[in-house]
This record gives C-alpha cells, structure tokens and sequence, in this order.
C-alpha cells in the first residue's frame, strides 16, 4: 500500500531537522538553554569555537574579488556552490564572512593560515567566540547590519570542507594580485 506524505508531514520533518541543528549548534554553548534565549531576544548568540567547529574569517573584499560581484545575493548564491553548500555566515559590517569548518582546522592548517594573514584571513578555533546567527535569518538585512547566513547550516551540520575554504582563499588573493598589477 502507497501512503503519500501530506504537507503536515513534510512541514513536522523540516521542523525536527531544524531544531536538531539547533540542539547541535547550541550545545557548543555551556548554557545552551542562555543560548537560545539570546537567539529568541536578539537574534544572535556568541558561541565558542574549537569543540564542534571553528571558522575561517574571510573579508568581503577578497570574497568580492573572486565571486566577481558585491552583489549579497549573488555573493550568497556563489559562495553556496564553490563551500559545497557548508555554511558561512555574513557579517555585513565590514562585509566579512565565516565559513564554519572543523573543530581541527585551525591547528592542521597553521602554515596556510599564517599565509592568509596578508589578506585578513584569519582561522578562528579555541579561545574565539562567534556571533552565530539564529538559523532563519538567511536573508541580507534590509536596515542594520545584523549577521545572517550567507549559506544555511545544513540540516546534516555538514561543515565547509577545508580544501574548498583555501581554494577559495587562494583564488581571491590571486584576484586581489591581478587586479592590483593592472592599475
């Protein structure tokens, strides 16, 4: 027999997957609970990096330079495909973006990162908090400069793979040189 799933179904399964990510996300936090009061309040909370995930904090203008626009939707919709759907978050002030990647990145990556340093690219991991937006605030603010995901989290929690965060390092940086020789 053929049960077809109504949209009730589909909506309850959604809302189970989006509060599992939530529950992994905040359990990052020593008071979860606190954690998820602050997102209700403000829309943000500061989370610790290091156990579940660290971030890679790269600035708007060597995203920019790559994505070949400034354009937050087009830069949203690029990013999307070359972090292979991991999420980022945007900080609009400055413009910078997070990509979250393994707990592990910032202490396997140490000669990359120090590398990066000359674009203001900096591996955050333990010892860092990171203003983690609430998971529905996926949309560039109109008014503000509120932090929002640039790329969801997915509901999996698959994190940004390393080897496509540098890539996309280097091809920014790269950007950044030729732009600079042509002027």
């Amino acid at each position: 027999m053929l049960v077809e799933a109504g949209l009730g179904v589909i909506e309850c399964c959604a809302a189970e997957r989006r509060l599992a990510t939530e529950d992994w996300l905040l359990s990052a936090h020593p008071s979860p609970g606190r954690a998820r009061a602050e997102w209700q309040e403000q829309g943000l909370t500061l989370l610790p990096l290091g156990a579940l995930f660290s971030a890679v904090r790269i600035p708007g203008r060597l995203v920019n330079a790559v994505a070949e626009t400034a354009d937050p939707g087009e830069v949203d919709a690029f990013l999307d495909e070359a972090l292979r759907g991991g999420p980022v978050i945007c900080d609009p002030h400055g413009p910078r973006y997070y990509a979250l990647v393994p707990a592990g990145m910032p202490r396997t990556w140490r000669a990359a990162v120090d590398g990066w340093h000359t674009q203001d690219v900096d591996c955050l991991g333990r010892g860092t908090y990171l203003g983690v937006p609430r998971l529905d605030l996926v949309d560039f603010p109109e008014r503000g400069a509120a932090s929002y995901w640039s790329v969801p989290m997915p509901p999996s929690t698959t994190l940004c793979p390393p080897l496509s965060v540098a890539r996309l390092i280097a091809a920014g940086a790269h950007r950044m040189t030729e732009d600079t020789e042509m002027i």
